[in-house]
């Protein structure tokens, strides 16, 4: 008797690719000095064991990476004190989970990266920086290990990426031209951080570059935690499509 095998591998083509390219730029962020900090508000365990994995360097001569599991009930306020701009968000999480929805969001405002684990119907395209997905509708995929084979290869090819020292620095393209066309037309996202207390005061705001002042008569009134759109030192349109259950 011959038993026909026709289930998918555990990890397919396109989700090898996905994995390589999140595990290289995520070597790239350690080499520079990142944080991995790890939220999982359905699945806590693998939030724990997504830290565990990376701080811990069970094989002889690998690095212990900085990585911190975030389990509070508000993993968005949680993110927002503790990571810094260079650092990397990675989740696991269904696509409608409310509070990673949000992280996403915020995560350009607080310079952070982001890393998306998860099964079922997929993020829309660009919900996060690397979205490590598995095509599924079985609600057991959580629970059945294939998560967990996810981050053990992502943590696996992080390490062979130290392997090759000369790939992780990337020279910073520097702008020489006093009003640089580029720069001036950059739209960035801004979180309040405190918001102006009379008319014509300014907002203190997050950017990915770091707290700055930026002009928001355009909006009107804007409120801490709000997320706008700056163009030249003002903030020029509010994002407003929080996730139901967040802010």
């Amino acid at each position: 008797m011959t038993t026909a095998f026709t289930d998918a591998p555990l990890i397919d083509e396109a989700l090898s690719a996905d994995l390589a390219a999140a595990a290289f730029a995520l070597a790239r962020r350690f080499d520079g000095g990142a944080t991995l900090w790890v939220i999982s508000p359905q699945w806590e365990p693998h939030a724990h064991h997504i830290a565990v994995e990376f701080v811990h360097p069970v094989i002889m001569g690998k690095r212990a990476l900085p990585s911190v599991a975030l389990v509070e009930p508000d993993p968005v306020a949680q993110c927002r004190v503790a990571a810094r701009p260079g650092d990397v968000v990675i989740a696991v999480a269904s696509a409608d989970q409310p509070q990673v929805l949000d992280a996403m969001r915020r995560a350009p405002a607080w310079g952070t990266d982001t890393i998306w684990i998860g099964s079922g119907p997929r993020p829309p395209a660009g919900s996060a920086d690397h979205i490590l997905w598995v095509p599924s509708d079985d609600p057991m995929v959580p629970a059945t290990g294939r998560f967990v084979l996810m981050y053990h290869l992502l943590w696996e090819l992080t390490h062979v990426c130290f392997e090759h020292p000369g790939l992780l620095t990337t020279q910073a393209a520097e702008c020489t031209d006093e009003h640089c066309v580029t720069c001036g037309d950059e739209g960035r996202i801004a979180e309040v951080i405190l918001a102006p207390t009379a008319a014509l005061d300014e907002a203190l705001v997050r950017t990915a570059a770091g707290e700055e002042y930026i002009d928001v008569t355009v909006l009107g009134t804007v409120a801490v935690d709000d997320l706008v759109v700056v163009h030249g030192g003002t903030a020029i349109a509010r994002l407003d499509d929080a996730p139901e259950g967040t802010r």
